[in-house]
C-alpha cells in the first residue's frame, strides 16, 4: 500500500477515535474535561510528527464539534487543538522518547494550554471569573499530568513494539 495512503488511513483511524474518546467516553463539565482523548493525538505526533499532530488535532475538534456539540463553537478551541498537536508530535516524535520529552509535552499542554488559554476561552464566552476557573482546571492537571505521563509512556513502550507501527513510525522519522 502507498505510505501517503497508509498514513491518511490511520490518522483518519485515530481522529475518529479521538472523537468518540473526547465526545462519548470522557467527562466533561463546562470547565474541564476528564478522559482519554490524548492517546489518539499522541499517537499522531509519535507517528507522524508536528504539522499531522497539529492537522489531526484540528480535524478532530472540528468535525467534533459540528457533529457533536457540547456548547457553542469558539475558534480558541482549535487554536488550543493545533497547539496540542504540534506539541505532541514535537516532543514525541523522535527516535527515542525519554520520560523528560514525555513530562514536558504533557505539562506544556496541561498548564499553559488547558490551564492558560482554554481557561481564557471559557472566560470570553461566559465572563465566569478566571480565578474560580483556574482552581478546578488546576486540580484536572494535578490529576491528568501523572495519567498522561504514565499512559503515554506505557503507550510508547508497548504498542509501537507492533511491528507494523514501528515500521510506520520509522517511516515518518
Amino acid at each position: 500500500m502507498n505510505k501517503n495512503v497508509r498514513r491518511m488511513v490511520n490518522i483518519a483511524l485515530l481522529i475518529a477515535l479521538q472523537i468518540v474518546l473526547s465526545r462519548f467516553l470522557s467527562i466533561n463539565t463546562p470547565f474541564i474535561r476528564i478522559g482519554f482523548s490524548f492517546i489518539p493525538l499522541a499517537a499522531i505526533g509519535m507517528l507522524y510528527g508536528p504539522l499531522w499532530g497539529a492537522a489531526g488535532a484540528v480535524i478532530a475538534d472540528l468535525i467534533g464539534a459540528t457533529l457533536f456539540p457540547s456548547g457553542p463553537f469558539f475558534p480558541g478551541f482549535t487554536l488550543t487543538a493545533f497547539l496540542t498537536g504540534l506539541t505532541y508530535g514535537i516532543f514525541l516524535h523522535r527516535k527515542e522518547v525519554k520520560l523528560v520529552h514525555i513530562i514536558a509535552a504533557v505539562v506544556i499542554i496541561q498548564v499553559l494550554y488547558h490551564m492558560g488559554l482554554n481557561s481564557l476561552w471559557v472566560y470570553m464566552m461566559t465572563g465566569k471569573a478566571a480565578v474560580a476557573i483556574q482552581a478546578t482546571r488546576m486540580i484536572n492537571a494535578l490529576v491528568m499530568i501523572p495519567v498522561q505521563v504514565i499512559t503515554i509512556m506505557l503507550m510508547e513502550k508497548k504498542v509501537f513494539t507492533i511491528p507494523t507501527l514501528r515500521k510506520e513510525r520509522q517511516a515518518f522519522q
